[in-house]
């Protein structure tokens, strides 16, 4: 045996060597290159998905702790419901309008501003808020019913274009306003419209709301079609510029249906009151809404401390703070700060310009990249007229990650940042953004091998290139010395097992094998 593999070694030439290393470099660097890809790409290593869900199985790794898996499936099933809450994607407040804003981005830039996954979630907020059961009773409204599921955007403007021809009908002329019209202008005037014939709709419905259930979900349709063209109207006016007016129209809103807290308007003021400056007003607003009690947003956690940072960031320095130490309200500020990342730490590279901005999508995932988007978009013009502002947030910001306990296992101020934002970021926001991620996930152990790999074999490569007898005299040598161990081995093995067949010895256990 040792002489067959001895003539072997010596009918191999050093090209052989050569195309060995370079063809195992190739290879490696290809995995390499798709490992990378697939991982910037879905966060997770492809080799290692693949051993995981198929592998393992077949090599029998499945969990057969079934009695841990019985006792501990009531504190999963509260995992899983707050995995599925902390997940929740929302109707984004500040949402844009579809024709007059996110279609004239396309013919712009031919890029399409909106995925799939968003625009479907928003077609299910539309049959949620604008339909009702008794719909089928009235042609209009059964043709809208129809159109809201509608994919195809000129089926859906057709379908709108119906509906008004048989009467006046709300819903139609809110779908003209987002899709159709091109310009704010044009949006505002059949919201106008819209507004005429949802009044007279609401009105109606809400002398018959208590004959029966049939007309209470009407009324409920008719109340959320009246909110819903009341605030849109509002945005037009702080998109044309009538910042005051806006504010009237979002306040009057608010005291009309306290109970609708769904559309956030809250949010739409206090955007409006930041343009003015009014931040006495703002302040009024956050003491009502930034409770414990309500859930919270980037705007909040970002606008209140936004306010703090205002009172000291002026005469802020950090070399005068490093000195004589931060004073209580440089500490107040701080603080908000800190508080405002840790709620979402995404925003503070938008803020600062350190990554660039997209236009928000309809759909938000609160602490997540899509929020902060969301956000900064609007927001940032407020914070740069605010002097010293982004000063102090670029001196304090990354502060923040000290004081949250790592792993995320448990938060500081809030619950623990959620693991789902990734993937549900990636569905909401368009492929040509690069998503934020938090907290940095560090190379799988297949890219490193691979890379360290790749590296090893292309060494090689070049090394038996350069000096190809060497190589081939270094590589026989290893494969002599590799040969002549197992061959030792198994020579070992057969006598021993010959002496135990001669003096019928009982076979011993492995661990005294070795001993002996």
């Amino acid at each position: 045996m040792d002489y067959t593999v001895s003539m072997f070694l010596n009918t191999l030439t050093p090209k052989f060597y050569v195309a060995l290393t370079g063809t195992s470099s190739l290879i490696s660097g290809l995995i390499l290159i798709f490992e990378w890809w697939y991982f910037r790409k879905y966060g997770t290593s492809f080799i290692e998905q693949v051993s995981v869900s198929h592998l393992r199985p077949l090599l029998g790794g499945v969990d057969n702790n079934s009695s841990n898996n019985s006792n501990s499936s009531n504190g999963d099933s509260d995992s899983n419901r707050q995995s599925v809450s902390e997940c929740k994607v929302w109707r984004n407040p500040l949402n844009l309008f579809r024709g007059a804003e996110y279609n004239r981005y396309t013919w712009v830039t031919g890029r399409e501003p909106l995925t799939y996954y968003d625009m479907n979630l928003s077609a299910q907020d539309h049959q949620t808020f604008f339909t009702c059961d008794s719909d089928h009773l009235r042609p209009a409204d059964a043709i809208m019913q129809k159109a809201w599921r509608e994919r195809n955007p000129q089926a859906r403007i057709s379908a709108a274009h119906e509906a008004l021809e048989i009467n006046e009908c709300a819903t139609a002329y809110i779908l003209l306003a987002e899709e159709e019209a091109t310009t704010i202008a044009e949006a505002e005037k059949l919201f106008k419209q819209a507004l005429k014939a949802g009044d007279g709709c609401y009105r109606r419905s809400q002398q018959l709301q208590h004959h029966g259930s049939q007309y209470e979900a009407q009324h409920r349709r008719d109340t959320n079609v009246l909110v819903y063209i009341k605030r849109r109207l509002a945005m037009c006016a702080r998109r044309l510029g009538r910042t005051r007016e806006a504010v009237k129209m979002m306040r009057d809103l608010m005291k009309e249906f306290p109970l609708l807290s769904m559309f956030n308007i809250h949010e739409n003021l206090l955007e409006a009151l930041l343009e003015l400056q009014a931040y006495a007003d703002v302040q009024a607003v956050l003491a009502k809404y930034d409770d414990i009690s309500l859930p919270k947003s980037a705007t909040i956690c970002y606008t209140a401390a936004l306010l703090k940072a205002r009172a000291v960031s002026d005469k802020f320095s950090p070399e005068a703070a490093s000195r004589r130490g931060l004073s209580t309200a440089e500490m107040n500020a701080v603080e908000a700060i800190h508080r405002a990342v840790e709620f979402n730490p995404h925003v503070p590279k938008y803020l600062l310009e350190m990554k660039s901005l997209i236009l928000p999508p309809e759909h938000i995932l609160k602490r997540g990249d899509s929020e902060a988007i969301a956000y900064a978009f609007f927001h940032l013009a407020h914070w740069k007229r605010v002097e010293g502002a982004l000063n102090l947030l670029h001196c304090t910001w990354e502060g923040t990650f000290r004081m949250i306990p790592y792993p995320l296992e448990k938060g500081h101020l809030f619950y623990p940042y959620p693991i789902c934002t990734e993937t549900a970021d990636r569905e909401l926001l368009p492929s040509f953004h690069e998503v934020s991620v938090y907290p940095k996930k560090e190379l799988p152990f297949f890219i490193l091998f691979t890379a360290g790999l790749c590296s090893f074999t292309a060494m090689l490569a070049l090394l038996t290139h350069q000096f190809p007898e060497l190589m081939g005299v270094f590589a026989k040598a290893m494969i002599d010395i590799f040969c002549s161990a197992e061959l030792r081995d198994w020579n070992c093995e057969s006598i021993f097992m010959r002496v135990e067949d001669e003096l019928e010895i009982p076979p011993a256990p492995q661990s005294q094998h070795f001993q002996n």
